[in-house]
C-alpha cells in the first residue's frame, strides 16, 4: 500500500508521517492489500480540534473514517481503530452471506460552484448500482453516511435506505 498525507493549515513531519504509515500498515493483517492501493490521509488543524480523514479504496468497499480531536496522534489512532471496526464488521458480514463478490457503488463527483449570492449547493452525479438492500445498507455503513442511493434489484427502481435517529433503516421506494 502506498501513501498519499496531505496537510492543510499544517506541514506533515517526518514523525507524523511515520506514525501514520505505520498505524495504516498494520491494516494489511485483515486483508490482502495490493501494493497499487493509495492510502489517501488528509490531516487538518483547528484552533482548538486537530481532525484527520483517511480513504482507503480496496477490494472489499471502501474505508473511509474521519476523526477530530484535541491531540493529534490520538486522532490518528482513533480513526485506525475506526477502519479496523469497519474491515471486522465487513468481514463478518461477507462470511455470513457467503458471497464470492461484493457489490461495488461508486460515486462519480461533479462539484458546482454557483455564483456568489445564490445558495451554496453540492452537486454529486452518482451511478445507482444494482443491489438488493442489504447490499445497500452494507455500503451505507461501509462509507459512513446517513443515506445511500441504489437500483433495487428486484424492482429495478430507484431506492434510498437511510439511517433513522432510533437505530433502525428506512427505505424510500420510487414508483
Amino acid at each position: 500500500m502506498r501513501f498519499e498525507i496531505v496537510g492543510q493549515h499544517v506541514s506533515i513531519t517526518e514523525g507524523m508521517r511515520t506514525k501514520i504509515e505505520n498505524k495504516l500498515s498494520f491494516l494489511d493483517k485483515y486483508f490482502l492489500i495490493d501494493e497499487d492501493t493509495i492510502a489517501r490521509v488528509v490531516v487538518k488543524i483547528y484552533p482548538t480540534t486537530q481532525k484527520i480523514e483517511v480513504t482507503i479504496p480496496s477490494k472489499i468497499g471502501l474505508l473511509r473514517a474521519e476523526v477530530e480531536h484535541e491531540d493529534l496522534y490520538a486522532a490518528i489512532d482513533l480513526a485506525i481503530d475506526k477502519l479496523e471496526d469497519q474491515i471486522r464488521r465487513q468481514k463478518t458480514r461477507l462470511s455470513r452471506k457467503h458471497k464470492d463478490k461484493l457489490a461495488m457503488n461508486f460515486i462519480e463527483v461533479d462539484e458546482e460552484k454557483l455564483n456568489e449570492g445564490d445558495i451554496p449547493v453540492k452537486t454529486k452525479t452518482i451511478q445507482a448500482k444494482t443491489m438488493d438492500l442489504e447490499e445497500a445498507i452494507l455500503q451505507m455503513e461501509m462509507l459512513g453516511h446517513s443515506f445511500f442511493i441504489y437500483t433495487d434489484a428486484e424492482t429495478e427502481t430507484i431506492s434510498v435506505v437511510y439511517r433513522r435517529n432510533n437505530g433502525g433503516y428506512g427505505l424510500i421506494e420510487t414508483e
